[in-house]
């Protein structure tokens, strides 16, 4: 008989050996491969929006996060910070709001907020003049900066200023306001940075 002397079960055995093997070889060539299909880390970092819990954020103080590289400045802003800020509009460079590069369309007011959420004011926490990170000076309070502080960032680098908008003062090295960049709040405790409102540009 012809399969007289045939080993089956070492045939199996090779077989089997010879598939585990061949599957071993086709995952660490597909691995490669498919990392290369993978946004690499830079990509990530370029544009996927961050969703940031502000539900311990109390009224007057500021939590900084990261998007695209940057930080942003998320503060929730006292009724007596938004009162004042009508009264500063002189002093300003931009007080309206006309450079447009610096917000999105639904922040061109001088809250530089979503109208229905004027409390919570989100920045992009870089200064317009040199970059460098302006610090949070809250309080509405005398500083050995401005005698006449009322509240805002300032800028310890070259010392510009801004007011509780992120609206920059006259005078400074700093030529725009602070940006807004596109945020949607989902909820009274969680915000979305990186994408507008619903229905806003």
């Amino acid at each position: 008989m012809a399969n007289e002397g045939v080993n089956h079960g070492r045939r199996r055995f090779l077989t089997a050996t010879t598939a585990v093997v061949g599957g071993v070889g086709a995952i660490t060539a597909a691995v490669p491969f498919l990392k290369y299909w993978e946004p690499s880390a830079k990509a990530k970092l370029a544009g996927a929006p961050v969703t940031q819990d502000i539900s311990k954020l109390e009224m007057g103080q500021m939590l900084i996060t990261e998007w695209r590289g940057s930080p942003i400045f998320i503060v929730r802003r006292t009724k007596e910070q938004l009162a004042v800020l009508p009264s500063l509009d002189a002093l300003l460079r931009d007080p309206k709001s006309e450079n447009t590069s610096q917000q999105p369309a639904f922040a061109q007011n001088e809250f530089r907020s979503h109208k229905e959420h004027p409390e919570l004011l989100v920045l992009v926490g870089v200064c317009t003049h040199l970059g460098c990170s302006p610090k949070y000076v809250g309080e509405l309070t005398p500083e050995p900066f401005d005698p006449n502080w009322k509240g805002g960032f300032f800028c310890p680098c070259h010392k510009s200023r801004y007011d509780m908008s992120g609206r920059v003062f006259q005078g400074v090295p700093a030529p725009a306001n602070l940006p807004v960049p596109p945020y949607r709040v989902v909820s009274d405790t969680q915000i979305v940075i990186g994408v507008n409102p619903e229905g806003a540009a």
